[in-house]
């Protein structure tokens, strides 16, 4: 059966440097089918939808979509609103108003749960009505999916992040905290390590939270370090907890609630700072720093992987071909094929939405400080092909004289 009809793409959650790949890729795909009656493209995500916000994309010129389609950040806007039923029949609503048939949502975890309560609404209603969720987050906790667009960009900025501070610590040696995003899931924290080449690189540990934190713990293992090496530089993500799951940020100090009542932990350079001071004062070191990575790793224009920019697009164009070509709805999923190459196919929302992914155990060391070479084997493909790399003098040292 052919479905004649409006198309809607929005955007929820974060930001990445590559969702407009995505993007443009389902608007393009969309605008060749005669089926197709416009394609809309919702301004604020599903908040958009509701207040009946949409740009007409069928009348952008093909050559500006391109030009976004290689800009960071969400060329619509986005939102944080999390719809439950009574939100999602608003949306419906909508929908039917508009004659929109197909709607692609560009998003995480809630974006795919907000896909499902659509869709299901529509066939209470036996309205025909297809919805696709086109995966994206710098998070890299989507269930099924080997990676999610958005997360190689991030995790290359990572990585050259801590390429840069490792040469900073050890041109002037002490310890350097360094926080990285990450509330359940360790991957992007991970990504510091994927660059090591001498085996005095740091990050020297990596704490993710996946694995129990504890503080005393990690004073010894930053001791152990400083001691090896006069230094020791630290990845931590900004979700490590304690046995119990409580935030250490929670156990270091008050701290402030978001609007899903989550411990407010991006925005704020806390965590570093708690650590910082308990090496200062258990340890007694001195040149102790700390540094907050942030906003920065999610849109950040100068280290774009190639190889994200590329699926991020074709995750938008199957979008459109499994809605549209075979009639069907679910989630994208990337599936890794071989070393390196990747297919995608279409999965049961179910599987994905309101679901987490964590770190699989064979990518962390078993003291559960650091990851492992079966974490480097799986990131590097994704980092893309202008990886940069730091290299060191190697010429001879010239003998004393004098101090003998």
């Amino acid at each position: 059966m052919e479905l004649k009809g409006k198309v809607v793409v929005a955007q929820g959650g974060g930001p990445t440097a590559v969702i407009n790949q995505s993007l443009v890729g389902a608007v393009l795909e969309s605008r060749k089918f005669p089926q197709i009656t416009k394609v809309y493209g919702a301004i604020g995500g599903v908040r958009g939808i509701i207040d009946e916000e949409f740009m007409d994309l069928t009348q952008e010129t093909t050559h500006n979509l391109e030009r976004v389609a290689v800009t960071p950040s969400s060329a619509l806007s986005s939102t944080r609103d999390k719809p439950d039923e009574k939100y999602c029949k608003e949306i419906f609503k909508v929908f039917r108003a508009h004659d929109v048939r197909y709607f692609f949502y560009i998003g995480g975890n809630d974006s795919s749960d907000t896909v499902r309560i659509v869709n299901e609404q529509a066939e209470r209603s036996n309205y025909e009505f297809r919805a696709i969720h086109i995966p994206k987050t710098i998070d890299n906790d989507l269930m099924v999916n080997d990676h999610t667009p958005g997360y190689p960009s991030a995790a290359k900025f990572v990585a050259q992040s801590f390429i840069g501070v490792n040469l900073d610590n050890r041109a002037l040696p002490g310890v350097h905290i360094v926080v990285v995003m990450g509330r359940h899931a360790g991957f992007l924290t991970a990504a510091s390590a994927v660059a090591h080449k001498n085996p005095d690189d740091g990050p020297h540990l990596v704490y993710l939270p996946e694995r129990p934190f504890d503080v005393e713990s990690f004073l010894k293992d930053v001791k152990g370090m400083n001691d090896r090496y006069g230094r020791c530089l630290v990845a931590v993500s900004e979700g490590i907890q304690d046995d119990e799951g409580v935030p250490i940020l929670s156990r270091l100090m008050q701290t402030e609630h978001d609007a899903h009542g989550n411990v407010q932990l991006s925005g704020t350079g806390a965590l570093g700072e708690q650590l910082s001071n308990q090496v200062k004062e258990k340890l007694g070191l001195k040149r102790v720093r700390s540094d907050t990575l942030g906003y920065l790793q999610r849109s950040f224009i100068g280290c774009v992987s190639d190889v994200d920019q590329r699926e991020a697009r074709e995750v938008g164009e199957k979008a459109a071909q499994f809605a549209i070509w075979h009639n069907v709805d679910g989630s994208i999923a990337i599936v890794r094929t071989g070393d390196y190459s990747v297919d995608y196919r279409l999965v049961d929302l179910k599987e994905i939405a309101a679901k987490t992914r964590l770190m699989p155990d064979e990518f962390i060391n078993k003291e559960g400080n650091n990851v492992t070479d079966a974490f480097t084997h799986y990131l590097r493909p994704l980092l893309g092909s202008d990886m940069p790399e730091a290299s060191r003098l190697r010429a001879p040292i010239v003998p004393k004289i004098l101090f003998k």
